[in-house]
């Protein structure tokens, strides 16, 4: 499948390349950053009354020294639908002076221990 050469392309391009099914709905996390805490209260509480919102968190994250607002969507990660969706979180960040930082796609691979729980103990409410 060929992408355009702009970064949504070449993000979806890596993702192909590792492995994902772009073709299954995903989690797409949406991150929309603003300078204020307040603005980002306000965006949160705003999107949150939304029906499409999906699952929105909140975090200060230090590295950019800025309020992330973290949007997850569940959809389909194809190229026209994450523009259109981007463009529009864009708008809505721009009314509380803030904008759209990029996306992304956690996913958990075979072998990746990174989110085992040492801790955790399977019992019959378990479904994995």
């Amino acid at each position: 499948m060929q992408f355009p050469d702009d970064d949504n392309g070449k993000m979806l391009q890596a993702m192909q390349e590792s492995g994902i099914d772009l073709s299954k709905p995903l989690d797409v996390d949406f991150f929309l950053v603003f300078d204020d805490q307040r603005d980002a209260e306000s965006a949160l509480e705003d999107l949150s009354q939304s029906e499409q919102a999906g699952e929105v968190e909140l975090q200060f994250n230090e590295e950019i020294e800025k309020w992330e607002l973290i949007v997850c969507i569940n959809m389909v990660p194809e190229y026209q639908a994450l523009v259109a969706r981007e463009t529009e979180l864009n708008s809505f960040a721009a009314e509380f002076d803030g904008m759209t930082d990029g996306w992304g796609v956690m996913q958990h691979q075979d072998g990746d221990d990174e989110f085992a729980d040492d801790e955790h103990e399977c019992d019959d409410h378990c479904h994995h």
